[in-house]
């Protein structure tokens, strides 16, 4: 292959991994949302919920689907769609990073460690990308029960959405302010997708018949190693999300480690995973349904591309 047709095909694999992950990104959203705001309701809100139904209950009888369920569902397109065709693109890059520092033939023959750590080094990326919108998106989640704390303590409060949100924060903190959490966020995402694909390859590859190749692997068993990544991934990194969330919806400017340390203290150990009930079920519909869009899409453009 020419120096040309590599760059050329460098950037079609570019457009087609950034293009996969942004279809992956809605897909995600959609199936996960509800179970999502569960999760952030009982993170930053833990007194105010016995248990994952009683929080989906409540919220759907006070708020309904749309505003309740669904709250912050135009950020969470927004953060799903950025971090996950960031992350892909940049992923794809690094598998070939990966592969021409450990002389791998191709990066369909990358050890499972070295997709891994591609995941590991693209994540970086996407983290810096996303955290604007995740702030947006779980102050959104949260904010029936912060309005009422506000109406509690006898102060004024306004319900907004994502936009208004967007520009009070900018016009009380400026653009700092919606970085607001970004240490938890590299924190959680960088071990976290090493976690994540190395689960998913991992489990690809434990699948994967003598004789096949990964891509050969039907519908199901890429939904499963999907599962397992997204399993993997909220196990390895839950303590540090509850931290997040609560410095981002309660606008703290208290270290991430600090944080942790205190809610040990005060609330037990237990409360670092308030929460992981409805994450975990929710990241095996999501992250089954995020890997299956991502590679049927992926390998449907990449059919188009070579077709013409």
């Amino acid at each position: 292959m020419t120096e040309k047709a590599e760059k050329t095909q460098h950037l079609k694999d570019g457009i087609i991994d950034f293009t996969a992950g942004s279809l992956g990104g809605i897909a995600l959203v959609y199936v996960g949302q509800p179970l999502d705001t569960v999760k952030v309701k009982m993170q930053t809100f833990p007194h105010l919920y016995s248990n994952m139904v009683n929080c989906f209950m409540k919220t759907l009888r006070t708020d309904g689907i749309y505003r309740g369920l669904y709250a912050g569902s135009v950020p969470a397109l927004a953060t799903n769609v950025v971090e996950n065709s960031v992350l892909f693109l940049c992923y794809g890059f690094c598998q070939k990073v990966m592969q021409r520092f450990t002389g791998a033939d191709s990066i369909e023959n990358l050890s499972i460690v070295s997709n891994a750590t591609a995941g590991f080094l693209a994540s970086f990326f996407s983290s810096i990308a996303i955290c604007p919108t995740e702030l947006i998106k779980c102050k959104l989640q949260a904010m029936h029960e912060t309005n009422k704390q506000l109406e509690a303590a006898g102060k004024k409060f306004e319900t907004v959405g994502p936009f208004k949100l967007t520009a009070q924060i900018m016009k009380t903190e400026g653009p700092v302010g919606l970085f607001r959490g970004l240490v938890p966020t590299l924190v959680r995402e960088m071990p976290g997708y090493f976690c994540f694909f190395g689960g998913y390859e991992g489990t690809r590859e434990l699948l994967t018949k003598p004789g096949q190749t990964k891509e050969d692997l039907g519908l199901l068993k890429t939904m499963f190693a999907g599962a397992v990544g997204g399993f993997v991934f909220w196990t390895s990194t839950y303590p540090v999300d509850v931290a997040k969330s609560r410095i981002q919806v309660n606008s703290l400017n208290e270290n991430m480690f600090v944080m942790i340390l205190k809610i040990m203290r005060t609330e037990g150990v237990g409360a670092l995973y308030n929460g992981l009930a409805p994450t975990l079920i929710r990241t095996v519909p999501a992250t089954a349904t995020l890997f299956v869009t991502y590679e049927y899409s992926k390998r449907w453009m990449h059919y188009i591309f070579e077709d013409k």
